[in-house]
């Protein structure tokens, strides 16, 4: 079986980065010039594009819950152009906000904050999915 085969079996599947290729193929054994070359196939062909990775991607951890922060940090490990996913999580601004509200009442219902500890430990929650300070700041004062 070649490389660009087992690729578009991959991509078949799910969209990928051209990274997350590039690892998949050499695990597999197949040589360094040849997993090259079908990178760059599958890119000049549309099959494989890292813009379209990040936007599937992003959307896809937007609707679990997650912050553009966290979002950011996973798309750099999976080898996609820092460029690229400011692009990406720049369009999506207006909705982070509406996220980390359906987050944090998903989480905490309406009960209000007991304490100092409790709203420590909520703030954290939040940090952890990937929203920013200012913006946790406002939803758990309000």
């Amino acid at each position: 079986m070649s490389a660009k085969s087992v690729a578009v079996r991959l991509l078949s599947r799910r969209e990928h980065s051209a990274f997350e290729i590039r690892d998949k193929l050499l695990k597999r054994d197949f040589d360094e010039e040849e997993v090259t070359q079908t990178i760059s196939e599958l890119q000049e062909g549309g099959w494989l594009s890292d813009e379209r990775f990040a936007e599937a991607y992003i959307r896809m951890r937007q609707l679990k819950g997650f912050g553009p922060i966290r979002i950011s940090i996973e798309l750099n490990e999976r080898g996609v152009k820092e460029s690229i996913v400011d692009d990406y999580l720049q369009a999506e601004d207006e909705g982070w906000q509406q996220t980390l509200e359906r987050q944090y009442l998903k989480k905490y219902k309406n009960k209000s904050i007991a304490d100092y500890n409790d709203k420590a430990k909520r703030i954290r929650f939040l940090q952890y999915r990937g929203f920013a300070l200012d913006a946790i700041y406002r939803i758990v004062r309000d």
